[in-house]
C-alpha cells in the first residue's frame, strides 16, 4: 500500500492494481521501472516538448541552484535569470511590450488572471464589470477559480459554489457569447476565458473562424479577452509560439505554463497586455498578490534553456510537421468500430474519441501493453500531445500501438 495520493485517480483501482511507475526518459519515449520501452502519446501532461532527458536543462538548473536557488519577486525583489526571461518572453508575446506575472504552474496562472481581470476594472472605476465567463468542455486547472470557471461539471461536483458571478456558455458557438452579453450586460462582464483548442476537455480544435469572431465581440463589448494557452503555447499549436499569434488574437490577457519549461521544472507566466498593465505600473497601486516561487530562479533558467532548445532545433517548425503527421496518419483509425471519430489537424494534438467513453480507462492499459503510455481526457478521448522531437516514422509507431490497443 502506497502512501501517494494520486490526482484524478480511483485510489481504491490503484491501491488494488499498482501505480504504472515511469523511471526515466529518453526523447518521445519513457521507461519503467522493469526497463520496459513506452511511446509517449502525452509529453508527460503536454508539456514535454523538447523530448525527455535533456541534460541541457538540468545542467541550466543545477548551475543556477548552486549560485542561488530563489530569492523572491515580492516588492522591488529580483534575480538575473528571472528578469532575462522575462524580457525574453515579452520579445515574443503576441501583444508587444507585453509585461511578464509568473506564477508556479497553470493553475496559478489562471487565478492570476481571473483576479487581475477584476481588479484592472476595478482600478479603471468599473467595478460592477466582475463576471468571468468560460465555455462548456473548457478546463482551467484546478484551483477555486479554474475549477468554478471551466465547463467541466463532474470536476465541481461535491464543492459547492467556488467563485461567484461566473457563466458557461456553449464552446462552439459564438453567437452564444452574445446571447449572453444581451441577457446580462456587457457592463457587468469582465472576461472571457478562451483555450484556443480545448485540452484536458477532450482535444477540441475550434470551429473554422470562432475565435476571430469571439475575440471581436469582446472587443466591441469591452470585455478582457483571456487565452488560457496553458496547452497550446510555446510551440503547441504548431508553427508559432502561440495560437494567439497565428490567429491574430491579441488577448489582454495570456496565460502559460507547461511547455514553458518543458516539464522540467514547475513554472507558469500570465502575459499583460500594455494597456491592461498600465494602471498597475503608473504608480500608487499596488497588485495585492503573487506567490512565493513566483519566477523562481531555478525555474526561470530551465525555461531560458527550454527556448534555447525550441529555437537552435527549429521545433516550432517540428510542431507544425507533427500537425501533418498527426492528422494524415491517425485518420487510419477513424474507420474502426471503436472510435466514434478522430480529432486533428490544428497544433501538434490529436484525439481518438472512443464510441464507448466507459472503455477509457481499459484503452489506456491496452495501449500499455502495445508499448504506448497515454491518457483518456474528457468523455473518452485518447489524448495525443507528442513532444515535438518525435519523428514521422515513432507517429507511424505510435498509431499501430492505438491500433493493437483498439484490436
Amino acid at each position: 500500500m502506497s502512501a501517494l495520493w494520486h490526482g484524478f485517480a480511483d485510489m481504491g483501482a490503484v491501491q488494488r492494481d499498482g501505480a504504472f511507475v515511469i523511471d526515466r526518459g529518453e526523447g518521445a519515449y519513457v521507461f519503467d521501472t522493469e526497463g520496459r520501452r513506452y511511446l509517449d502519446a502525452t509529453a508527460g501532461l503536454w508539456f514535454t516538448n523538447v523530448g525527455h532527458g535533456r541534460a541541457e536543462i538540468a545542467d541550466a538548473v543545477a548551475a543556477q541552484l548552486r549560485r542561488i536557488a530563489h530569492y523572491s519577486n515580492f516588492g522591488d525583489l529580483a534575480e538575473p535569470a528571472t528578469v532575462e526571461l522575462a524580457e525574453r518572453l515579452s520579445a515574443i508575446a503576441p501583444v508587444p511590450g507585453s509585461k511578464i506575472f509568473f506564477t508556479s504552474g497553470g493553475s496559478d496562472s489562471i487565478d492570476t488572471a481571473a483576479k487581475l481581470a477584476r481588479r484592472y476594472w476595478h482600478e479603471l472605476g468599473r467595478p460592477d464589470k466582475k463576471i468571468l465567463v468560460g465555455r462548456s468542455k473548457a478546463y482551467h486547472g484546478m484551483h477555486y477559480a479554474g475549477t468554478g470557471l471551466a465547463g467541466i461539471p463532474v470536476n465541481r461536483e461535491g464543492y459547492g459554489e467556488l467563485v461567484a458571478d461566473t457563466r458557461t456558455v456553449a464552446w462552439d458557438d459564438a453567437k452564444a457569447l452574445l446571447a449572453l452579453i444581451e441577457e446580462i450586460g456587457a457592463e457587468r462582464i469582465a472576461a472571457f476565458f478562451c483555450e484556443p483548442i480545448i485540452g484536458a476537455g477532450g482535444v477540441y480544435p475550434p470551429p473554422e473562424g470562432y475565435l476571430a469572431e469571439v475575440r471581436r465581440i469582446c472587443r466591441d463589448h469591452d470585455i478582457l479577452f483571456v487565452a488560457d494557452e496553458v496547452v497550446t503555447g510555446f510551440g503547441r499549436i504548431g508553427g508559432d509560439w502561440f495560437a494567439s499569434t497565428r490567429f491574430g488574437l491579441e488577448p489582454d490577457l495570456m496565460t502559460t505554463a507547461k511547455g514553458l519549461t518543458s516539464g522540467y521544472v514547475p513554472m507558469g507566466a500570465v502575459f499583460a497586455a500594455p494597456h491592461l498593465a498600465e494602471p498597475f505600473f503608473a504608480g500608487g497601486v499596488w497588485f495585492r498578490h503573487g506567490y512565493t516561487y513566483g519566477g523562481h530562479a531555478g525555474a526561470a533558467a530551465a525555461a531560458l534553456a527550454n527556448l534555447d532548445i525550441v529555437e537552435r532545433e527549429g521545433l516550432l517548425a517540428g510542431a507544425a510537421r507533427l500537425e501533418r503527421t498527426l492528422h494524415t496518419e491517425f485518420a487510419a483509425l477513424a474507420g474502426h468500430p471503436r472510435v466514434a471519430e478522430i480529432r486533428s489537424g490544428l497544433g501538434a494534438v490529436a484525439a481518438v474519441q472512443l464510441a464507448d467513453p466507459a472503455e477509457g480507462p481499459a484503452m489506456v492499459k491496452a495501449l500499455r501493453a502495445a508499448g504506448v503510455s497515454g491518457r483518456a481526457a474528457g468523455q473518452g478521448a485518447l489524448q495525443v500531445s507528442p513532444s515535438f522531437v518525435m519523428s514521422d516514422a515513432q507517429v507511424r509507431d505510435l498509431v499501430a500501438g492505438f491500433a493493437a490497443a483498439l484490436g
